[in-house]
């Protein structure tokens, strides 16, 4: 049997004739960029985050980056984030020419750890503390970050918070929705997302009006009005066609995510019955409602093996992530070593992200279970 780690064919099919129709209607109307199907995916994404705005942008790392820009974060300031996501994340921050701060996560959810990030502020000087101006918690793999103590120091110290919830729509942290609890939220419409495009997208929340309007200035290179510019911003700016495929799969995500929770239900019964739930460390589910953009589960030391034994076996399966930021050649002349990030080490050794998406059998779940019931005996 083939697994694919993320069949996308499947979910086109059950949407086909209504894509066909949008994009047909936008090449008819040649409008491209931004425009009605942004303004209107924009309105949509707000209400669904419980925000009072969205803004449209090129990709989730552009969300990323144009947050971190209409927050006025720039050369020499301080950015506390989690070193164990995708590059995006810190990369960002260079860019804008911050300092990435890294600090560790917890063990079992992944995200950034509330306790270690307030020891670490303890430990700076003063220098230092004044110049930490933001911290961009990620909500990895579906799941929401700790955020009340994180939103707790930000006001404290003052801190801009930049929600990283790149893999995280429609999940929840004590009932409200991720791209809601900090002063932006950055999403990607990157196709192998939970809510995905035909190609790059992004969007950011806000319920500032001043940072949303910030946000709409520097996405079209800090113009306002037109050819007049107060700011250097950049061409940050959504498609029309990616905001009418987005906007078409948003009417179903629910339903999708339901599907993608039922399936990670169904994986810890099967590796309940096969026996070996004690050997495979299955995603803990810790905060209100976790959305599983991946299902990544743990095997330790032989990790790599696993991996290399499923896809033999026709299984996808995926390594995310295996280098921790910290540890990125580009990022060496921060200073970090290996071994300042335990948590975050351990787990870019050990897990493993399988298939999870909405479409998937019990079938194909049952097979992949026995491969791994097989690899363990």
């Amino acid at each position: 049997m083939q697994v694919p780690l993320l069949d996308l064919k499947l979910q086109y099919a059950s949407i086909r004739q209504e894509c066909l129709a949008v994009t047909e209607k936008i090449y008819e109307s040649q409008h491209f960029i931004l425009g009605p199907y942004v303004e209107k995916l924009e309105d949509e994404v707000a209400a669904y985050c419980g925000t009072r705005y969205a803004v449209g942008v090129s990709s989730g790392t552009d969300a990323l980056l144009l947050s971190l820009m209409a927050a006025g974060i720039g050369e020499g300031d301080r950015v506390i984030t989690s070193p164990y996501t995708f590059f995006a994340t810190a990369g960002a921050i260079a860019r804008v020419g911050a300092v990435p701060v890294f600090v560790d996560i917890e063990p079992d959810t992944y995200n950034i750890c509330p306790q270690k990030l307030e020891a670490a502020v303890r430990r700076m000087d003063e220098k230092t503390r004044q110049s930490v101006k933001a911290v961009m918690p990620v909500h990895l793999y579906g799941q929401c970050a700790e955020m009340d103590p994180l939103n707790a120091l930000a006001r404290e110290n003052n801190w801009v918070v930049i929600e990283d919830a790149a893999q995280a729509i429609g999940a929840e942290y004590k009932g409200q929705r991720a791209g809601s609890l900090g002063d932006f939220g950055c999403f990607s419409f990157f196709p192998s997302k939970n809510l995905g495009g035909f190609g790059d997208g992004g969007i950011v929340t806000t319920n500032s009006d001043s940072y949303c309007e910030m946000l709409k200035i520097l996405r079209v290179h800090g113009a306002s009005p037109k050819y007049y510019h107060r700011y250097i911003g950049g061409n940050f700016r959504l498609d029309a066609i990616q905001a009418a495929i987005v906007s078409i799969k948003l009417a179903r995500l629910d339903q999708w995510t339901q599907k993608r929770q039922q399936n990670a239900a169904r994986y810890r019964q099967l590796f309940a019955e096969a026996g070996i739930d004690e050997i495979i460390g299955c995603p803990v589910e810790k905060q209100d409602r976790h959305i599983y953009n991946q299902f990544v589960i743990s095997a330790e030391s032989k990790r790599d093996a696993l991996r290399d034994f499923l896809q033999a076996a026709g299984v996808g399966c995926e390594i995310y992530y295996p280098v921790c930021l910290h540890m990125q050649q580009c990022f060496a002349d921060l200073g970090y070593a290996a071994g300042q990030m335990p948590e975050a080490e351990a787990a870019a050794a050990r897990t493993l992200a399988i298939p999870v998406f909405p479409e998937l059998t019990e079938d194909q779940q049952a097979y992949v279970v026995e491969q791994i019931r097989s690899f363990c005996s």
